[in-house]
């Protein structure tokens, strides 16, 4: 059994298998930017500095673990779903707010 066939889609897009350093750094930072992008979206609140930044290194470390499990999970395919339902919460929500 060939180890790309198990690769997640994003995995798959970063060629994790081939050039592991330069592919996990990319699906890493994706991962973390999603992350941070459904936070913002969903579940942030006005926090003063300190809270804030150490949410963000939990997140930052939270995304180190989700990064490994998403070579073969779709934890990336995931995360763009819930910020695509998030924004059209959000967009909605607007639209209801002006009117």
């Amino acid at each position: 059994m060939d180890i790309t066939d198990r690769l997640s889609f994003f995995a798959a897009l970063y060629k994790v298998d081939e050039n592991s350093d330069l592919g996990m750094w990319l699906l890493y930072i994706t991962i973390l930017l999603l992350c941070i992008l459904v936070f913002k979206l969903g579940f942030s609140q006005k926090l003063p500095l300190l809270k804030s930044v150490i949410i963000y290194l939990f997140l930052i470390f939270g995304c180190t673990f989700l990064s490994f499990l998403g070579i073969f999970l779709p934890i990336t395919e995931g995360l763009v779903v819930a910020a695509m339902i998030l924004i059209i919460y959000k967009i909605r929500l607007h639209r209801h707010k002006m009117q």
